[in-house]
This record gives C-alpha cells, sequence and structure tokens, in this order.
C-alpha cells in the first residue's frame, strides 16, 4: 500500500464525490469516511455531504463575556469543536469530538515523559471497557459527534536528542507491580538469548550488571540512545501501541459502534513505531500531526494540531531566511502554504487548530491562541484562517 507521502498528489481540478465501495469507515447516519472513485478520501457528515473538518481545539467560553464561542467559531469559517471543547458548547449545533480518557482506567505509567496505561495488566480490558462505557454510552446516539479520542495528549516517550529515556527504558524501570515492567523484560530479553550481558553488548551499555542499573539510569533522566537500544525500543513501542489501539478502539466499539476511532490526541510527534499502529482497522482516522503523514499507513487522516506558530515556519535562530520578509509574514505566508497543501492533499480529511487560547507566557504575534487572555480576538490569526476556511471547499473539489 503506499503511503500518504506518496499519495498526496495535488490537483486544481474537482473532485469525483462518488465513494467507491468497500471503503467507507463509520455507521451510515453519523460522521463517517470513504474513499471517492478519484482516491480522494472524503469524510462524510450524517446526511452523507462531504464536509471537511476546520475545527478548533480547546474551545471555552469565559463567564461574563459578550462573546459566544461557538458564534465567534461561525464566523470565521470553523465548522466543529476539536478536542478538550467545554462540556456546555456540546449543545451549541457545532459537531464535536469526544476524548475517552483511558489514562483514567487502571494503573497509570507517569514517569520520565510517559503517560500511558498499563495495557499489559490483564485486568486492563475490563478496565477500558469499563472507562468507555462511562464516556461513550451517554452520547453513542448523538449525530453531531464527529468521532472519540482515546486520549488527550498521553505521552510516548522517545530516545532521541533530548537524552531523556524511552518508553522501553522506562518500562524496564518501573515498580513490580505494574505489569508492563514484567512484559518488558520478558520482551527484550527474549531478543538477547535471555542474558542480560548480551543485552548489554548489544546496547553497548557494559555498565548495565543488572536490572537496577536501568532503573538508575532512568531516576537520573538519562537516556540510553545508542542504536541497539533505539532499534529494540522501537519494537517495545509497536507492541506497545498495538495493544493500547486495539485494546481501546475494542472497548469503544463495544458501547459505541456509530462513531469514527481517531486515535489519540499526540501533542507531540510520536515516531514511526506508534503511528504505524495508529491506523485501521483499530483506528478509522488518526489525528496526527501535518509532520507525520508520511509515517502513517495509507488512508485518511486529521490534521489535528495545527497552527503556524511554530519554527518551522518562521524560521529558527541562524536560519536562512526569505528575503525582505518579516518573522510574521514569513510565518504566515509558510503556514498558509502548509495549510492549502494539506486541503488538496487526498488523505487529509480536516484540521484543527492547535488552541483556542494563547498559552502561559506567550506573546502575540508569537502565540498559538485565536484568542487572548484578555478574550479579544488574535487577528494576525483569524482573518486569514477565515479566508482559508471559505476557499477550503473549493480546494477539496465541492461546494459548501
Amino acid at each position: 500500500m503506499p503511503s500518504l507521502a506518496a499519495m498526496a498528489q495535488t490537483s486544481d481540478a474537482p473532485q469525483d464525490l462518488e465513494i467507491r465501495p468497500g471503503t467507507t469507515r463509520g455507521a451510515e447516519g453519523f460522521f463517517r469516511v470513504g474513499q471517492s472513485t478519484s482516491g480522494m478520501w472524503r469524510l462524510l457528515d450524517p446526511s452523507g455531504r462531504p464536509f471537511f473538518l476546520c475545527a478548533v481545539n480547546e474551545v471555552r467560553g469565559v463567564e461574563g463575556s459578550p462573546h459566544d464561542p461557538a458564534a465567534r467559531l461561525r464566523g470565521w469559517g470553523f465548522n466543529a469543536l476539536g478536542a478538550g471543547a467545554g462540556a456546555p458548547l456540546h449543545e451549541e449545533g457545532l459537531p464535536w469530538v469526544g476524548t475517552v480518557d483511558f489514562c483514567a482506567a487502571g494503573a497509570l505509567i507517569h514517569s520520565n515523559g510517559a503517560r500511558l496505561p498499563d495495557v499489559f495488566d490483564p485486568d486492563w480490558p475490563k478496565m477500558a471497557a469499563a472507562r468507555a462505557g462511562e464516556a461513550c454510552l451517554p452520547w453513542c446516539e448523538r449525530r453531531e459527534l464527529i468521532g472519540w479520542l482515546t486520549d488527550d495528549q498521553p505521552g510516548w516517550a522517545q530516545p532521541g536528542p533530548s537524552g531523556r529515556p524511552g518508553l522501553l527504558q522506562i518500562c524496564l524501570s518501573l515498580e513490580p507491580a505494574f505489569a508492563a515492567y514484567h512484559a518488558a523484560w520478558e520482551f527484550v530479553l527474549a531478543l538477547h538469548a535471555g542474558r542480560l550481558e548480551t543485552l548489554a553488548r548489544a546496547w553497548a551499555q557494559p555498565g548495565i550488571k543488572n536490572k537496577e542499573v536501568v532503573r538508575e539510569l532512568t531516576r537520573a533522566d538519562r537516556g540510553i540512545a545508542t542504536r541497539g537500544y533505539v532499534r529494540d525500543d522501537a519494537r517495545w513501542s509497536q507492541e506497545f501501541a498495538r495493544r493500547y489501539f486495539a485494546l481501546t478502539a475494542a472497548a469503544i466499539r463495544a458501547h459505541d459502534p456509530h462513531h469514527l476511532v481517531l486515535g489519540c490526541r499526540f501533542g507531540v510527534p510520536a515516531g514511526a513505531a506508534v503511528l504505524s499502529q495508529c491506523a485501521s482497522p483499530a483506528v478509522d482516522v488518526p489525528w496526527i500531526d501535518l509532520d507525520e503523514l508520511a509515517q502513517v499507513p495509507a488512508g485518511p487522516a486529521l490534521a489535528g494540531d495545527f497552527t503556524w506558530v511554530d519554527t518551522r515556519f518562521f524560521g529558527a535562530p541562524g536560519a536562512r531566511r526569505a528575503r525582505g520578509l518579516t518573522a510574521v509574514e514569513r510565518m504566515l505566508r509558510r503556514g498558509r502554504t502548509a495549510l492549502e497543501r494539506a486541503a488538496r492533499n487526498p488523505a487529509v480529511v480536516g484540521y484543527a487548530w492547535s488552541h483556542w487560547r494563547d498559552g502561559a507566557g506567550e506573546q502575540p504575534p508569537f502565540a498559538r491562541g485565536l484568542v487572548h487572555p484578555d478574550d479579544t480576538e488574535a487577528r494576525e490569526h483569524t482573518e486569514l484562517l477565515a479566508d482559508l476556511n471559505a476557499r477550503l471547499p473549493a480546494l477539496r473539489g465541492y461546494s459548501p
């Protein structure tokens, strides 16, 4: 199967709206996705009409404010609420994305950048099913619900330039009460003839004489990043992700067979090993970063945390810069181009702007929110986004 990158051929010509038989994911009468006869994936609303998702994450009203968040969103051309919207806004008539929060089910691995449920616990499928029942059952018949995220910004710790421990090292350092601790040691020793000294040689870590050495490294937040370790970490992360996405999807569908499963809101890049499992049949439409499209198996995807307030758009210090443009102009021009390209990508069925309100310490125009802390509009973003949102249906080849 071709990757999403290979599918990303763009065209200004109108696209065929007929959905190819056998490609539909989701239930009729609810939001679903399907691939057109031209090869373009489309999100369809409950009436079966094309619906390119234009959402914003973490939308919240402010008590006493004269501004209605839902009215503001509509005025800027947005057609949905993204992840983390305030519950009262679910009754405002905008389609919305729900979150199950499986990290609240059972023992939580929360250390050194990892934040994940212990999916190796034999009792975890039952706990996940109970959590899905609490979250999904009250909404399973609601047609304005687009689909379910499993978790909002869990931690899929990766080894790398940060120098922090990867997921395998973290699991090897857990207390023995965690099932993931025993599963990780069984997994990694099986790769190295069951011998710790063989593992130490493969990882180029002669100091690993016993299991406690690995735990001490993790307590000091010192990650192993040798080639041998990184290879084993990717294998473990893939197995962890396989269990996580398969079990969470099964729990959701047991209580809500109507709505799409969107994977988790990663928040930060998750890496190829994890993304390889955030795919069909477990996940209907992965909610991922645009930069990671090429790492996802072929199929539809949502650009779930888009923002152009990022050094990749305005340039890191010392980077080569377009002559005559300010940092803000570079940011807006490159960001607009990236969003337009995403809209033309046959695999992308929508996007969500990353933040409704500016984060702590952020200063406009390099703040991610569409609303400032004083509840005023961030026009440096909203005016351009409103123009882009109005043109997105044409870029996708259909009339709104």
